[in-house]
């Protein structure tokens, strides 16, 4: 937005006419443009062709090269530069004032003659030679009849719209201007009144599920605005005669030179667009219109503004004394300059709009939009583990840059010039504020109080007693909204914490080691540069990478440093290292795991042997107790028959006669029959986990854990290699076996954590995610990275 804001204009309409009341800066100008590539001729043959180069080439000094500096110099770059249509064309043709337009009621003189003007305001006649009396710039005529090469009466005509139109988002675009606002217009008779709230389906998201969104959570915490707002709609409302109406229509408008479409992507623009209408152009204008309603303060303005000007253009006055005059004896013209100047500076505009205040801001990155480089933000630029968007609200989750908001962060109150809580301990003792709001004030001094880089925010929650997404979230949101306090990692108190420096950083550092040279200077802590060099060079030693163990060095000199640790926090000098953690399963562990499997395998198959001869036997029996008349050879049979059976059954049966294998298949048909009617009843009587184990269960169980391997095979592992367990909540059957072997000889309650919080160690969760969702401390968590230290991969990673 600081990129593209050329002006904010305030206009208005009545049965006199349309008026330009206000504007700032006083002579906006747009960036020059080119219609076509400029090529350029800063050396000799840059307009020739390839053959001339490759001919004179300075690789080639067999024949110096000769040129005519004179004719390679464009003797007209007209047609490269672009121009708007209106400062194009004949002035003769432009658009005239009306006589009865109440603050240009004298006759310019520019109106007779056939000018154009230049890019920069310079009025120049047709014959191509500055017009007489300008002296090289506008004349005064022109400061207070045109604005951006427009008449202003034009301009206010267009961005005045009928009412049909008002009420609504306004967005023009003209040439390379875009104008944004959003109009609001009187009742048919004249009268200004409120319009009745359309009713709205309920919303969805986690402030339905609390009762409250988030903006009306962040409202509890500014209860004046509430009040005023109560206010404001319960006062009884002025009716205004059809013979009093003035002013018909008025209109806040923001004036943004186009960019580029060659620079961003048209979502990006309409996204751009958007947010500034949101943000400054419909608050602004809601702020008017209830002000015009109860106190006809804009058409008051107005009136006042209008005569000021016409005054100094009829007195020959300056343009520039109106515009510093203005700022004196109006209140909305100085609102306008700061609104102007701290959209530019990218920073909060506090402006007072008849004796309210108001604060206004656009997101930090919004003007990264405007860059080929940058993509469209998601609605939503993090989720949570359910899927639903974060707990910043969709305010703050485009063009903000803001980390999670997670339980395990940490808030950093930042240095304001207003003295925050100092205003707020006076509005506690002020005798208007109600008790309900008076608590309220009360808890946020003791939230800021007791916020700091030490303490996360679930242990803020804890210490206060307060809900944390329905009491500590708004109050960050609030503090964060208004640039009073940000988002940081958790500190340790003795400064044992890993940090790294910043790739770019957000000042010049000869600006930052003045800065910290005035601070610190004399406290006896080395310069900036020097103690930025102690950190970088830590994160390379395998040991004692810490701030204490690189910069500190004595317990005496924590409380100075951690000054200088919130000092360079608070401008981003400092990027704390998150401990990830991610899960090996070594040669030496597969190996062993493929090797017990493999012992298990022969264990089942033997016992399957040895069950299934027993089988044979018995079925043999069988058949002796069913009167075979050969006795002693039968029984020899039936042993065969339990010898052979498992070994070779086509032989059995080709041994057999047809008479006796009829038999023996109706006996072991009916011993089938028998055999499974009892398993039946068994298994009604008998609970699953006590019914024995048949071989055909072990056989099955086995064959899923060869599908296993096989499957980890074919998807290219290798038992000779190490291989990294990437998600150990989703591991495989395979994988969640060497898991169980990893804590084979353990101590049982240290394998019983590690069981708990193996899960989050797949390199994406820090160390704080890992001690909040598994509730242990760190202690608890050093432990189990010491007794599996030869399965674990651990590394330093920023947040």
């Amino acid at each position: 937005m600081s990129e593209t804001l050329l002006c904010i204009l305030l206009v208005t309409s009545s049965a006199k006419g349309s008026n330009l009341v206000y504007h700032w800066p006083p002579s906006p100008k747009t960036a020059p443009r080119l219609a076509r590539p400029l090529p350029t001729n800063d050396f000799p043959g840059a307009l020739a062709d390839n053959p001339w180069r490759a001919a004179n080439s300075p690789d080639n000094p067999a024949e110096e090269p000769h040129w005519d500096l004179s004719s390679l110099v464009l003797e007209d770059d007209s047609e490269y530069s672009w121009q708007r249509p209106p400062l194009r064309r004949d002035r003769s043709v432009s658009f005239t004032q009306t006589s009865s337009h109440p603050t240009s009621r004298r006759a310019s003189p520019s109106k007779e003659s056939k000018d154009a003007y230049d890019l920069d305001g310079t009025r120049r006649s047709t014959t191509g030679g500055p017009s007489q009396g300008d002296s090289g710039g506008a004349s005064t005529e022109d400061e207070y009849t045109t604005l951006l090469g427009y008449s202003a009466e034009f301009l206010a005509q267009i961005l005045c719209p009928q009412s049909s139109m008002c009420h609504q988002k306004f967005e023009l675009i003209v040439d390379d201007l875009a104008f944004i606002g959003h109009p609001v217009c009187a009742d048919e008779d004249g009268g200004w009144r409120f319009k009745p709230e359309k009713p709205r389906p309920a919303a969805r998201g986690r402030g339905l599920k609390k009762g409250l969104s988030p903006k009306d959570e962040e409202r509890l915490l500014t209860p004046e605005r509430a009040d005023r707002e109560g206010r404001a709609s319960s006062q009884p409302q002025p009716q205004l005669r059809a013979s009093d109406a003035g002013m018909q229509t008025f209109h806040f408008v923001m004036v943004l030179d186009l960019p580029d479409p060659s620079s961003s992507a048209s979502g990006n623009i309409a996204r751009y667009f958007d947010t500034i209408y949101r943000q400054i152009a419909f608050n602004v204008t809601a702020v008017l219109y209830q002000e015009q309603v109860l106190k006809r303060y804009v058409d008051g303005q107005a009136e006042l503004l209008g005569t000021l000007r016409e005054d100094f253009a009829n007195q020959g006055e300056s343009f520039a004394d109106f515009m510093y005059e203005a700022l004196q004896i109006s209140n909305i013209a100085p609102a306008m300059k700061t609104l102007y100047e701290s959209i530019k500076a990218n920073t909060i505009a506090r402006v007072t709009i008849n004796e309210l205040p108001l604060e206004l801001q656009l997101p930090p990155y919004l003007d990264s939009l405007l860059h080929v480089e940058e993509e469209i933000e998601p609605e939503y630029d993090y989720e949570d583990e359910d899927g639903e968007p974060n707990a910043w609200g969709q305010e703050m989750s485009f063009a903000w840059r803001l980390p999670a908001l997670t339980p395990w962060k940490a808030l950093l109150t930042l240095e304001t010039d207003d003295k925050h809580g100092y205003q707020l301990d006076m509005q506690l003792r002020a005798a208007q504020l109600d008790p309900e709001e008076r608590d309220l004030a009360e808890q946020l001094l003791r939230f800021l109080d007791l916020a700091s880089v030490t303490l996360s925010l679930a242990e803020m929650a804890s210490l206060l007693d307060w809900h944390l997404e329905s009491q500590v979230y708004p109050a960050v949101r609030w503090l964060v909204l208004h640039r009073r306090a940000k988002i940081v990692d958790v500190v340790h108190p003795s400064l044992k914490t890993v940090f790294s420096v910043p790739q770019k950083f957000p000042q010049p550092l000869a600006t930052l080691t003045a800065e910290f040279a005035q601070i610190f200077g004399d406290r006896d802590v080395p310069p900036l540069p020097k103690v930025l060099a102690l950190v970088s060079t830590a994160t390379h030693k395998q040991s004692a990478n810490h701030f204490f163990a690189t910069v500190v060095g004595a317990k005496e000199l924590i409380p100075l440093y951690f000054d200088v640790v919130l000092w360079m926090l608070q401008r981003d000098l400092l990027i704390r290292l998150h401990l990830r953690i991610r899960i090996i399963a070594t040669e030496e562990l597969k190996k062993r795991v493929r090797r017990q499997w493999e012992e298990r395998r022969a264990t089942r198959r033997s016992r399957s042997r040895a069950r299934n001869i027993e089988r044979g036997r018995v079925r043999s029996r069988a058949g002796d107790n069913g009167g075979d008349p050969r006795g002693e050879s039968s029984e020899k049979e039936g042993a065969t028959l339990g010898t052979v059976t498992e070994s070779s059954p086509v032989e059995y049966w080709v041994s057999l006669s047809p008479k006796t294998a009829r038999k023996h298949a109706q006996q072991t048909s009916s011993e089938r029959i028998s055999g499974s009617s009892s398993q039946l009843e068994e298994s009604k009587e008998v609970p699953d986990e006590k019914k024995p184990v048949e071989p055909e269960d072990e056989l099955s169980s086995s064959s899923v854990d060869e599908e296993k391997w096989e499957e980890y095979y074919r998807s290219g592992g290798n038992d000779n290699i190490p291989s990294m367990i990437s998600n150990p909540a989703r591991a495989s059957r395979l994988e969640r076996d060497w898991l169980m072997a990893m804590s084979e000889g353990k101590d049982p309650h240290v394998a019983s954590l590690f069981r708990r919080i193996h899960q989050y160690f797949d390199g994406k969760c820090s160390d704080d995610e890992i001690l909040y969702r598994a509730e242990i401390s760190r202690r608890q968590l050093r432990e189990v990275l010491h007794n599996y230290e030869e399965y674990l991969q651990t590394f330093l990673h920023p947040s």
